[in-house]
């Protein structure tokens, strides 16, 4: 009894010497990208934030497209015709009928015509709203950009916190390594019992295990993030070095929900449905324009353009000016049905504009209610990890004196990696409330800025 009490402490005061020899670091020789880069490189690279800058650039071009209906609008025409049979016609003179060929065989035309709209309701109230088109273009790629934003956000931190749960791994796996490797060398000198070297080669296996999926999912979580930056899934990315610092703060800071992207997106297609419903009513209004037209034709036996007078092609010039008004006064109901369906889809629009106001309100709410509780827990969490510490350095002193079991060392060491894997995906819940919170108060283009 007394050589088992003998073996069993120089076997724990071998465990306890390897625990102090050997220490665990990393270093990581990849460039490193911050959160304000990631999201930097998103808005450059993504497909949505490009279309939505077209859409911008689209909306230019409907400008201009609006303001050519107030602007002159001059055409130009010209034509040769032939003539191979002129029709008769019979004319009759003092009571005697003759039957007479009226007209050429060549007759050609050129003429430029200008027309200029004087009042035109449609023409105006088109004009204001591709402006408006362009604004809520505008609105939309911000709203575009803020999704970008939240998913680059949301994406880096699930980085960082498998990176966190995979720090947390590897140390365990290390230290259970050097423990592994201590009893291994004792086992071999008639030391300890090969079946504690089992039991340790099980956790180091178990362990090892975790480690390999973890591996996987920082893997997929860096692939999520690379394709939310728009970037080949093949470049090699490592996050910035940096701690997940609380911002309290936030909850008591106050909100405009009518700020929010999401309702002035909204009530800026309300105006475009306005102005569609005004164009609408234009037609009811009269329509005034002005028109003018020159041109110079010839008609002759010859071909035209190369005969004059003296080869009989007569060629003379031609003017009109006039005023012309259209007056609406009855399309069978057309036109005021037009109307009301543009009424309805104004009213159906106010209803989502309730219905998204409302459930912006509910975001905000629940957002604050998720950031108050993952602030108590990351600090539970983080007080966990500082007691399962202790407890570990406990346990380990204790097993050197004899004073505590194999079994015991390896469940505190299993303890502290779970607490700080615990503490660590309280951190992730931390983020997506702080984003989810930033979001709600419509400040989500901070996060681009350090």
């Amino acid at each position: 009894m007394k050589r088992k009490r003998i073996t069993a402490k120089k076997l724990k005061i071998g465990i306890a010497a390897a625990f102090m020899l050997f220490g665990f670091s990393s270093v990581s020789a990849q460039q490193q990208i911050s959160l304000q880069e990631a999201i930097k490189q998103a808005l450059q690279n993504k497909a949505e934030a490009k279309k939505a800058a077209l859409q911008i650039k689209k909306a230019e071009y409907k400008i201009d497209e609006a303001r050519a209906g107030a602007l002159p609008q001059i055409s130009a025409t010209a034509g040769v015709t032939y003539n191979p049979i002129i029709q008769e016609s019979l004319l009759e003179f003092g009571g005697e009928k003759i039957r007479a060929q009226l007209g050429q065989p060549w007759s050609s035309t050129a003429s430029v015509q200008v027309q200029q709209a004087i009042f035109d309701q449609r023409v105006f109230t088109g004009l204001k709203a591709a402006k408006s088109t362009r604004e809520f273009y505008v609105l939309n790629a911000q709203l575009t950009n803020e999704q970008i934003i939240e998913n680059v956000a949301t994406a880096y931190y699930q980085v960082f916190v498998q990176e966190e749960n995979l720090k947390a791994v590897e140390a365990s796996y290390a230290n259970t390594e050097k423990t592994r490797n201590v009893i291994k060398s004792l086992v071999d000198n008639g030391l300890a019992k090969a079946i504690d070297l089992d039991r340790t080669n099980v956790q180091l296996t178990n362990i090892g295990s975790n480690k390999q999926s973890l591996i996987n999912s920082v893997e997929l979580s860096k692939n999520a993030l690379k394709f939310y930056m728009g970037i080949p899934i093949s470049t090699d990315i490592e996050l910035e070095e940096k701690t997940i610092e609380p911002k309290p703060e936030l909850i008591a800071s106050t909100v405009n929900l009518d700020e929010r992207t999401e309702v002035k997106v909204l009530n800026k297609n309300r105006e475009l449905l306005v102005f569609n419903k005004k164009a609408t009513e234009a037609y009811l209004y009269p329509t005034v324009s002005l028109v003018g037209n020159y041109g110079w034709g010839a008609t002759g036996a010859k071909f035209p353009l190369t005969n004059g007078l003296n080869n009989g092609v007569l060629w003379s010039d031609y003017s009109a000016i006039g005023l012309n008004v259209n007056i609406p006064i009855f399309t069978g109901g057309a036109t005021k049905a037009k109307i009301n369906q543009a009424e309805i889809d104004i009213q159906d629009l106010d209803q989502d504009i309730q219905n998204t106001q409302l459930q912006l309100s509910l975001d905000y709410k629940n957002a604050v209610t998720n950031m108050e509780n993952a602030l108590i827990n990351i600090e539970s969490m983080q007080d966990n990890v500082g007691l399962a510490e202790r407890v570990q350095k406990n346990t380990q002193s204790n097993y050197q004196y004899g004073l505590a079991t194999l079994t015991e060392v390896l469940d505190a060491e299993n303890a502290l990696t779970q607490a700080k894997q615990n503490y660590a995906n309280a951190l992730l819940d931390y983020k997506q409330a702080e984003i989810k919170l930033i979001k709600a108060k419509g400040e989500l283009n901070t996060l681009q800025n350090p």
